[in-house]
């Protein structure tokens, strides 16, 4: 019990996700990924979509990577008779930051694309982000209760 204490909270301090999983659907525009043909994008939009999918892509390939690095780290840190937490932590402070930069690249280019949706575009954008966030909801909640149930 203690060792799993320890841990969690080793993981809390240096930054580190509960799983390698990244984030399903990510930002609410990236949930349109289904949507694309009932878009009807225009060639343009078609251009931004690639290029905001491209680096939607760019970001969850750095998350992974950057998920690992810091897991090695932290393993050949508590290998260590006495392991250095604090350049974990500023390792991972660090990789939060380049991350952060890289989510905000990928954000910008879906919100870049949206301005360019006309209202009908919009429209449907709007109706399957509350379908999908309604799902989403839907899912936690079905999970709460499943934790609260007694085993």
């Amino acid at each position: 019990m203690k060792r799993i204490f320890v841990a969690a909270l080793l993981g809390f301090a240096v930054g580190l996700p509960a799983s390698a999983q990244p984030m399903h659907d990510g930002t609410p525009l990236e949930m349109l990924g289904a949507l694309r043909g009932q878009l009807n994008l225009n060639t343009s939009q078609q251009q931004q979509w690639d290029n905001a999918v491209a680096l939607s892509a760019s970001v969850h390939d750095a998350l992974r990577a950057s998920f690992q690095q810091r897991q090695a780290a932290l393993q050949a840190e508590l290998a260590k008779a006495e392991p250095d937490f604090a350049s974990i932590a500023s390792a991972s402070d660090s990789a939060h930051a380049r991350l952060g930069a890289l989510h905000k690249q990928a954000r910008d280019a879906w919100l870049a694309l949206y301005a360019t949706f006309s209202p009908e575009q919009k429209a449907i954008a709007r109706d399957a982000i509350k379908t999908k966030i309604d799902q989403i909801q839907a899912r936690r909640a079905a999970h709460r209760r499943g934790a609260a149930a007694p085993s």
